[in-house]
């Protein structure tokens, strides 16, 4: 039993990258989906499935490369807020990853998002990761 399974499933990610496995494998729940939409709506992805195959079910992500020179997509990914530190954020005090280049996600009243999408629909929350 794990006491933070985004942290889990981040981790997993930032080994297989570190590793180059092309494919990462994690149990599946609704925030970790939504996180999984995000990473491949900006491209930090190449794709993903969710297998129901028993109660939880899987997420298999494929991680994406640069084809050159084998660089990975995803260069950093760190969860933010942690079970024992809540770390929330107003619209005004919201985070720049890398001065724009990168993302944090974040979990609103109208779901998982990033920073940019947030501060358009004038939108704080909880700050769930950085990703660059």
């Amino acid at each position: 039993m794990h006491s933070d399974p985004i942290a889990d499933f981040l981790t997993r990610i930032r080994n297989a990258v570190k590793a180059n496995h092309r494919v990462v494998e994690s149990p599946a729940s609704k925030i970790k989906k939504e996180i999984t939409k995000v990473l491949k709506d900006k491209g930090y992805i190449l794709d993903y499935k969710f297998e129901d195959n028993d109660v939880q079910g899987t997420i298999k992500v494929a991680l994406k490369y640069d084809k050159i020179n084998r660089t990975p997509a995803i260069q950093h990914i760190s969860r933010v807020s942690k079970p024992g530190l809540r770390n929330y954020t107003k619209v005004e005090d919201m985070p720049r990853v890398l001065n724009g280049l990168g993302i944090a996600i974040l979990s609103t009243s109208k779901g998982v998002m990033t920073d940019k999408e947030a501060r358009v629909q004038n939108l704080g929350g909880e700050v769930l990761c950085h990703v660059y």
